[in-house]
């Protein structure tokens, strides 16, 4: 289902549906005639939208849910595993979500504890493109998976072990894990960097990020950045990664020369996934809150003065967030209302809003 949030004079005219004229008949038709002018005044809402696909992985709904960002139609398929992350191969091949085992319990808590077994958690690999079918393979990683990348040709693929302090290297070729990088404690979210030399790895119990070198398969260096990292987001230029630090309230720069600390920004409470826009004008973060006390805001911070430039409301648990190609429109999943929201951030609104399975956490644009 898509909602297409009307603009604020078409906001007052739905007013007219509780009201009457002085005749005493509702007003249901001026409403109707006001807002077909509206949309045929406004060709550019219909233009707005963004085109190609979604996929969210839904942890809550052990299950992935595709959705068209034109027709809003949406597909939502179980997979057998509990997905925290899905992510789209660099070469765009393969459509990557990593979980454990369907168990009663489904929730990742972002850091609360180690993982539950000793069963190892899986990758699975669809075909990017087209229906969400039957996976091509399902391979056994570490404990307590998270996140998942590929390398820049898309032949191997990185997932962080929550469980194991670790992240496996997955040959995507011949489908079978064949190496393992210790990490700092708890693993979570990664990044590789635009150049596509090193890998960035937030650690949440210890409060560092893990330098991996691709080529090496090695932690080269363990910054200290705060409390509770939970994802790693560079810009385009690679010169700076962004850390969101969930238990401080805001997001950690780096300098990726000097491997320093260069800036804290305040933004919204408990801050999950942060991510750049592709020209080179935004970091995105999205801010979660706690189940009790859930925070629904997009931080957008500006690249160029790293102050936060621009607040956007989205469903209540903003957390996984994924941009696309142009650099116009961001989708953040909302984890307590099952959703996903579109911002267009040329316009500076959320434009779209669509339902997909129990509780979504990561995103990855598809594209067309």
């Amino acid at each position: 289902m898509i909602i297409r949030f009307p603009s604020a004079a078409m906001a007052r005219q739905a007013s007219l549906l509780s009201t009457r004229s002085p005749n005493g008949k509702p007003l249901l038709l001026c409403w109707l005639i006001a807002a077909g002018l509206a949309l045929s005044t406004t060709p550019t809402l219909a233009a707005s939208l963004p085109a190609g696909e979604v996929v969210t992985a839904n942890e809550h709904g052990a299950s992935l849910t595709r959705i068209n960002l034109t027709s809003g139609e949406t597909t939502t398929r179980s997979i057998g595993i509990t997905p925290h992350n899905v992510q789209v191969s660099a070469t765009g091949r393969y459509l990557m979500a990593v979980g454990e085992a369907v168990s009663d319990d489904h929730g990742h808590g972002n850091g609360g504890g180690h993982a539950h077994g000793d069963a190892p958690g899986q990758l699975k690999l669809y075909q990017a493109n087209g229906t969400l079918g039957a996976p091509v393979a399902s391979i056994d990683v570490g404990r307590h998976p998270a996140h998942v990348v590929s390398d820049l040709e898309g032949r191997f693929a990185f997932a962080t072990n929550a469980g194991g302090d670790s992240v496996s290297v997955v040959d995507l070729e011949a489908r079978e894990s064949v190496a393992s990088i210790a990490t700092g404690e708890y693993p979570h979210g990664l990044r590789l960097s635009p150049d596509g030399r090193e890998l960035y790895v937030a650690n949440v119990l210890d409060g560092s990020v893990s330098v991996i070198d691709v080529a090496a398969r090695d932690e080269v260096a363990r910054l200290r950045v705060g409390q509770a990292p939970v994802q790693v987001g560079f810009t385009p230029d690679g010169a700076r990664a962004f850390v969101s630090l969930r238990d401080e309230n805001r997001v950690a720069v780096i300098d990726t020369a000097s491997r320093e600390v260069i800036e804290r920004i305040e933004v919204g409470r408990m801050p999950i996934q942060v991510h750049a826009t592709v020209d080179g004008r935004f970091m995105l973060v999205a801010n979660e809150g706690s189940e009790a006390e859930p925070d629904n805001r997009v931080s957008v911070i500006a690249l160029d003065s790293l102050s936060v430039v621009a607040t956007h409301e989205v469903g209540p648990g903003a957390h996984g967030i994924s941009v696309d190609d142009t650099g116009r429109f961001a989708f953040i999943t909302s984890l307590y209302d099952d959703s996903l929201s579109v911002i267009d951030l040329d316009a500076g609104t959320v434009i779209s809003r669509h339902d997909t399975g129990p509780g979504p956490n990561g995103v990855t644009w598809v594209g067309q």
